[in-house]
């Protein structure tokens, strides 16, 4: 859990866990807050086991995948220092989820009372699949995306014959997002650029491609297989809606590789983020 000058809502999130977990001895929270957000410094629980890294200010990609390194766990959730856990005995639940996983890739999600099914918010994934990945939590994400980036790839997983998406709508992460009403609009959420991520989405393309195939082979367990993911290099932003609508044709509405419903949607939201970036 990253978070930044919010530690009244960091310590409610735990507070939710501390209040909810079934198996409180078996989870861990890493969290990450910045070396210059001096009243953070302190976040903690007395009942929970939390790992408290402070740093330099980094991307969203970098605060998860150092946290990541920094975890133990088996199981593996990004959360929000604007959620908290609404279901009794959730992390059972997550649990069992896992142990029926036989080779244990999947990316699972519960219900965020906002994007629901539509969107793993708070995705769960297993450190073997993390490992798979190699880059699960990209360093380019400024602020936004992560989520989108894994549902594209198990979306292209799904494609190709493999269902390992589960939307565990029992288990009730719920996003305490602004969007919501649920929040104010505060210095964190200001801070953030609303279209800062989209050419990055739309530049890591080819990462998801070979992220797909090292899941394939793995779930195939082809062990001679070697891939490393392309270096990352930002695309720039088309100059008109012309060349945009070119490049998010060319990139998402032609992509076989992903189901068609999934491909028309990123074409038609990408074109709108556009044309809204634009005008707000």
């Amino acid at each position: 859990m990253p978070t930044r000058g919010r530690p009244k809502l960091a310590y409610r999130f735990l507070q939710s866990v501390a209040r909810t977990s079934k198996f409180l001895q078996h989870i861990e929270v890493i969290i990450y807050v910045d070396e210059d957000d001096v009243e953070s410094h302190q976040i903690g629980h007395q009942d929970i086991d939390t790992h408290l890294i402070i740093g330099p200010r980094k991307s969203m990609g970098e605060y998860n995948s150092e946290c990541l390194e920094n975890s133990k766990g088996e199981i593996i959730i990004l959360v929000n220092d604007d959620m908290i856990i609404q279901t009794q005995n959730w992390d059972e639940y997550i649990r069992q989820y896992d142990a029926s996983v036989d080779d244990g890739i999947y990316l699972a999600y519960g219900n965020d009372l906002f994007k629901k099914n539509n969107l793993c918010t708070f995705p769960i994934l297993s450190r073997k699949t993390c490992q798979i990945l190699q880059k699960p939590y990209h360093p380019a994400y400024r602020g936004a995306f992560i989520d989108y980036h894994l549902m594209d790839i198990f979306k292209r997983l799904e494609h190709a014959g493999y269902q390992r998406i589960s939307y565990l709508d029992g288990v009730v992460f719920e996003h305490l997002h602004y969007r919501t009403g649920k929040a104010i609009m505060d210095e964190t959420y200001k801070a953030r650029g609303r279209f800062d991520d989209d050419m990055i989405f739309v530049s890591l393309v080819n990462v998801r491609r070979e992220s797909v195939l090292l899941l394939i082979n793995a779930l195939n367990q082809n062990n001679n297989y070697q891939e490393t993911l392309s270096d990352y290099h930002e695309l720039d932003k088309p100059g008109n809606l012309w060349a945009a609508i070119k490049l998010f044709t060319s990139l998402f509405l032609n992509d076989k590789g992903l189901p068609f419903k999934w491909r028309f949607f990123l074409w038609w939201w990408f074109g709108a983020r556009y044309i809204a970036s634009k005008v707000l």
